[in-house]
């Protein structure tokens, strides 16, 4: 046993179960009961009804859905498009059938939950619901999950190219020189790895059809957001780097995107993380861009760039700390 199972390598296998284990609990944690919580309804209702009728729907137990009452369609249909809401309560005075305004391109699983509370809440008063989809996904995109499979592969691609950089030299603390050359490597395969998703999410595959040098752009900074923070967390902690890596954005990243369940769905922990880490922001910017005339992405193309440029200070500045240490201690037996 000693001869062919070292310590380190015992130590390597009890990571790698605890990233197995992580990663059950994180998904199933996530996904096993999704749970609608305020999720975002604009109530357009005339002046005598507009009142009871948000005061109605936020009133519900668990607090399902946030409504918030707009002057009219034209508003909610705003709201809708401007991703500030994703569904549309649409009260009609005159008859008993209601109707709700949906964008399904925006992840369904939020707006068929919204509209599942408000049919079970009109017809306890006899009123029926009528649904209109004013967005859907695209024909190759049926479920709306094409953008989260999208970044999924550019975040994983990411990290795996940094890794594999890492493992091509075996230096397990690389040099200052190193960094630089891997950090310059992956701007490149950053590119080239934008514009392979676009080419098949696009032409090849007609998932996400349009906005194809904008999905090239959002690639080519996913991938280096992602290949940067693998340098630097395996310069910073060697073979460990790596493990923390898929930590943040496999077991961690991937469940809390908003890619299956939107946040409004997911537990807490996972509501909370989501769009601060890479695959949520990607998902976010991706979906938005390619349906939604890039409404809401400001916010997580920042967290994008955060993301990159810190890679590139964790990876340099570590690198530059153990140069500056090798040549003192490299001096001082000279002196």
């Amino acid at each position: 046993m000693r001869d062919a199972i070292t310590v380190r390598a015992a130590l390597i296998m009890l990571g790698v179960l605890l990233l197995q284990l992580g990663f059950a609990l994180s998904y199933m944690g996530a996904f096993h009961a999704p749970k609608a919580h305020r999720v975002p309804v604009a109530v357009v209702a005339p002046a005598a009804l507009e009142g009871s009728a948000v005061t109605r729907l936020n009133a519900l137990p668990g607090t399902p859905l946030a409504a918030t009452a707009v002057a009219d369609r034209a508003q909610g249909r705003k709201r809708l498009l401007d991703r500030r809401a994703d569904a549309v309560f649409l009260v009609d005075a005159t008859g008993r059938t209601d109707t709700v305004l949906v964008a399904s391109a925006g992840g369904p699983s939020a707006s068929d939950a919204a509209t599942k509370v408000v049919q079970v809440v009109d017809g306890k008063q006899g009123r029926r619901i009528t649904v209109r989809d004013i967005r859907p996904p695209a024909s190759g995109d049926s479920r709306g999950l094409s953008s989260f499979y999208l970044v999924l592969s550019w975040t994983i691609g990411g990290y795996l190219a940094s890794s594999a950089l890492s493992m091509a030299t075996g230096s397990a603390r690389p040099t200052l020189r190193r960094i630089l050359v891997r950090l310059a490597a992956m701007v490149p395969y950053a590119f080239i790895s934008g514009i392979g998703g676009a080419v098949i999410v696009g032409p090849v595959l007609d998932c996400l059809p349009g906005a194809f040098w904008e999905l090239v752009g959002i690639g080519t900074l996913v991938v280096f957001a992602s290949g940067a923070v693998g340098v630097a967390l395996q310069s910073l902690l060697g073979t460990i780097g790596l493990g923390v890596t898929i930590l943040i954005f496999t077991v961690l990243g991937n469940p809390s995107s908003g890619g299956v369940y939107p946040a409004a769905l997911l537990p807490p922990f996972w509501r909370a993380i989501g769009q601060a880490l890479p695959p949520g922001a990607g998902t976010t910017v991706v979906r938005n861009t390619v349906y939604f005339d890039g409404h809401a992405t400001t916010g997580s193309l920042w967290v994008l760039g955060a993301w990159a440029f810190g890679g590139l200070v964790v990876a340099i500045g570590s690198a530059a700390v153990r140069h500056r240490r090798t040549r003192r201690t490299s001096v001082a037996p000279a002196t």
